[in-house]
């Protein structure tokens, strides 16, 4: 009775560990909220995180143009539906939970991987580390001519002016090796009457918080308009200079 006692203990020990366990996973797997109008005014989400998001969404975007007929998954497709559409291999050979995993973009005509970190050495270590993860996991289930690699060569950058000479934000991105993008956001102070691009040429700063504060909202907002082509969010009375404006 005494040997079955400790059995039925370490059974739920190991059920629970279990359930822990699958509760973590999924909630790293769940999707960003990327995909609502903006910060909620009483959200608690920290400002770094939420432009963050705004910043995967935007780069995301960035490579959709720049590749507009490969087949590309962002961030909001998992490890299992990217090697079932982009008919890569078998999907069912994914571990369960692996295949909830959502690399940040995948181009399946490419084949190449991309993850999206800030641009400080500790993210680069977490990208380098993920991007090799998923490039692990995708390659032991793809047909060997569907083998998939590290992206290179993805950089840009993109403007926002807020009013005539007002504030200046810029995100930039650039990949220092292969499957790793790194991002930064920066800041030009005012100078009421200088052209977009002369004031891109200002010395670079750190975007200040009460900046964040006062128009991050905005920013993600005004981002997603011109991506979308819609119109300007309430409000925002400057310009969106994308990628392709800035070369």
């Amino acid at each position: 009775m005494k040997n079955s006692g400790t059995r039925t203990r370490s059974t739920w020990r190991l059920a629970g560990f279990l359930l822990v366990l699958v509760a973590a996973l999924g909630a790293q797997a769940e999707p960003p909220s990327s995909t609502l109008p903006g910060r909620q005014p009483d959200s608690k989400e920290p400002w770094g995180a939420f432009l963050g998001k705004a910043a995967h969404e935007a780069i995301g975007r960035a490579y959709l143009v720049q590749h507009p007929f490969n087949t590309v998954f962002l961030n909001t497709v998992d490890l299992y539906r990217i090697v079932t559409r982009g008919k890569l291999g078998d999907p069912e050979r994914l571990p369960e939970f692996v295949r909830r995993l959502r690399p940040d973009i995948t181009d399946t005509d490419a084949l190449v991987l991309f993850e999206l970190k800030p641009d400080n050495e500790e993210s680069h270590e977490k990208g380098r580390a993920e991007a090799g993860r998923y490039l692990a996991a995708l390659n032991e289930v793809v047909r060997p001519d569907k083998k998939l690699t590290g992206g290179t060569g993805f950089e840009g950058s993109l403007f926002l002016e807020f009013e005539n000479g007002g504030a200046l934000w810029q995100l930039s991105w650039r990949t220092p090796e292969p499957g790793v993008t790194l991002y930064r956001w920066s800041y030009r102070r005012k100078k009421p009457g200088a052209s977009w691009k002369e004031r891109a040429a200002q010395k670079e700063e750190a975007l200040p918080r009460e900046e964040i504060e006062q128009r991050g909202e905005l920013a993600e907002q005004a981002i997603r308009a011109a991506y979308e082509g819609g119109e300007r969010p309430k409000g925002f009375q400057g310009q969106v200079y994308l990628s392709g404006d800035c070369r």
